[in-house]
């Protein structure tokens, strides 16, 4: 028997075409006129306050919002939602700060990695390299995931259909426009995104009525908003260092910095997206708390979209498709650009290749290939909190020590390597199976019963505070 469907597969599949290539048009002829390696890179320097806010963030709302606060919210209670919300947009207030100085220091660049290259050296700046790429691999297989399981739920498309239409498309403009391009169309599906995200809101105030409130939450799942429900904690600060560190590290996010038309305009728009993030994402992660508290058998990844899709309305079904679409493209088109512009600024440092290589080919070339990795895993429908905590460990490994040594000059390269080297040992050790009921140290290595209570259920907090601040143990060895 077929699972219940919400819209029509042949109208799915029609929607999902006409949007993506709505954009690839869009993109393609805005950038016609913009071509060259600068407007690749870092989109000529010029960007203003408007579109610099939009695409800020556009790129930072991917349509992760959609699964992982409401996902955390099941479980990790108020503090998940407050923690992914701080955490999503700690990182435009950071780059206040980071943004001017590495603009300062490294005028002509266009990635962090230049920067940290000359700051540390070559064996570290290779490990930043390769972590950063991969991390963004995961990110990009996150997002094709999360639109590929969105429309399978609504109307029960392949996986590999939805994640063939939206990488085509994106790879399509996003690799002829480069940042150029990006940044404009982040610029219309950012609009896009505001006014959709207000009429679901709309709906969902309306026909939830008393239930969408915290009184409601109270009554029929107190712990979620208890001060003494442990997760609350523990969530909340797992997701907000995760989310923060992971963000600092975002290539897209960089180019914004360098392509801002000066650093005025960079700090008014980083501050204006600071204050559009916080509410969207909190009341994402709020509506897994209504859910979880509504039902008790909620699938934590589906949370909002079982709230919102409860009277199987074929308008507001079309409406989240449009909306996570939006979302996803702005966030691909972003990793596509940041990928290949890091290939093309640092592969001559790393792949050693002769002379006469052309690295924005070959970029080009990898970017296609990684993507059509991507693709094969977002066909296998893998959580996409999962996906994203796998990435965030990365980060958190790295971020205290880059940052640190941002501006303390006394931090060696090799006790920068060893750090970062440690933090990923320690995170991966603790890090949770996928069930979250084990990891490679508790449970594998050694019994569970061989550990308190508190770190078996835990395992997730710990590794993302070990790989965050055991790392600065070693910053001061000889």
């Amino acid at each position: 028997m077929d699972k219940t469907t919400f819209l029509n597969e042949s109208i799915s599949i029609i929607t999902v075409l006409t949007i993506s290539i709505i954009f690839t048009i869009a993109g393609i002829v805005y950038s016609k006129k913009y071509q060259g390696i600068k407007n690749y890179l870092v989109a000529n320097r010029n960007i203003k306050f408007f579109s610099l806010t939009t695409s800020l963030t556009a790129s930072a709302l991917g349509a992760w919002i959609l699964f992982g606060p409401a996902s955390a919210a099941t479980w990790g209670g108020i503090g998940a939602v407050i923690g992914y919300s701080l955490g999503t947009a700690f990182p435009m207030i950071a780059l206040i700060f980071l943004g001017k100085k590495i603009r300062k220091l490294n005028p002509g660049g266009s990635t962090l990695i230049e920067f940290l290259r000359k700051r540390f050296g070559e064996s570290l700046f290779k490990l930043i390299l390769l972590m950063t790429i991969f991390y963004m691999f995961i990110f990009l297989c996150a997002e094709i995931t999360a639109i590929a399981m969105l429309v399978n739920y609504i109307s029960n498309t392949d996986l590999w259909i939805t994640a063939l239409i939206v990488l085509a498309s994106t790879l399509a403009y996003t690799l002829y426009g480069g940042l150029k391009a990006s940044i404009f169309t982040d610029t219309i599906q950012s609009v896009i995104i505001l006014i959709l995200f207000l009429i679901s809101s709309y709906y969902l105030l309306s026909f939830t009525g008393e239930k969408f409130s915290f009184n409601f939450i109270h009554q029929q799942k107190p712990e979620l908003l208890s001060g003494n429900y442990i997760p609350n904690y523990t969530a909340g600060l797992t997701f907000f260092i995760a989310v923060a560190a992971t963000n600092l590290f975002h290539q897209g996010n960089w180019q914004r910095v360098y392509a801002s038309k000066n650093y005025d305009t960079l700090k008014k728009s980083l501050i204006f997206s600071f204050i559009i993030i916080i509410p969207i994402v909190f009341f994402m992660g709020f509506c897994g708390l209504i859910e979880a508290s509504d039902n008790s058998k909620v699938i934590p990844d589906l949370a909002f979209f079982s709230l919102l899709l409860k009277d199987q309305t074929e308008l507001i079904s079309l409406i989240i498709i449009i909306l996570a679409l939006s979302l996803t493209i702005s966030t691909l088109d972003t990793l596509i650009n940041a990928i290949s512009s890091l290939i093309y600024v640092n592969g001559k440092n790393i792949l050693g290749f002769n002379k006469k290589t052309n690295y924005l080919k070959f970029s080009k070339q990898f970017i296609i290939m990684i993507s059509f990795l991507a693709f094969l895993i977002a066909s296998k429908g893998f959580s996409v909190l999962y996906l994203f905590l796998i990435a965030d460990l990365f980060c958190c490994a790295a971020v205290m020590t880059v940052f640190y040594g941002f501006y303390n000059k006394q931090l060696k390269e090799k006790n920068a390597y060893l750090s970062i080297t440690l933090g990923l040992i320690i995170g991966f050790l603790l890090f949770p199976s996928p069930d979250f009921s084990k990891s490679i140290l508790v449970g594998i290595m050694l019994p569970v019963d061989f550990f308190p209570s508190f770190v078996s259920q835990s395992l997730l907090f710990l590794s993302f505070i070990g790989a965050t601040f055991i790392p600065m143990t070693t910053w001061k060895l000889r």
